[in-house]
């Protein structure tokens, strides 16, 4: 069973940054894909980024593209996300979530079995 713990979440005012991390119970999920998505309120869950089990590839959605970086460190079993230039529309429950599916559906939360309880992002203008 894979346990899943968002930190790192709270209040940026616009422009600014903020850095996720989410760290996994076992050192097994060094094999899975990892991703994060984000909720907004009255909104359905949206795909933020994934990275590969070797960290090698990275995918973005288009909304964070060039302002957020998803990145690993299967040594102390964590997973990353650096954002940059935040927005409000930013505003929402980040998730962290690990997946042993097929990269090219890494942007489906479907393709998730093991979610984290979430952290609120709030960015202020």
């Amino acid at each position: 069973q894979v346990q899943l713990v968002e930190s790192g979440g709270g209040l940026a005012q616009a422009g600014g940054s903020l850095r996720l991390s989410c760290a996994a119970s076992v050192r097994a999920v060094s094999s899975y894909i990892m991703g994060w998505f984000r909720q907004a309120s009255g909104k359905d869950r949206e795909f933020v980024a994934s990275v590969t089990a070797s960290g090698l590839r990275t995918s973005y959605g288009d909304s964070v593209k060039g302002r957020f970086t998803i990145s690993r460190d299967n040594a102390n079993n964590m997973v990353y996300l650096q954002m940059n230039s935040l927005k409000p529309e930013d505003t929402a429950v980040y998730f962290c979530a690990a997946s042993r599916g097929d990269y090219a559906d890494s942007a489906n939360p479907h393709l998730y079995g093991y979610w984290g309880q979430g952290t609120q992002v709030t960015v202020s203008s």
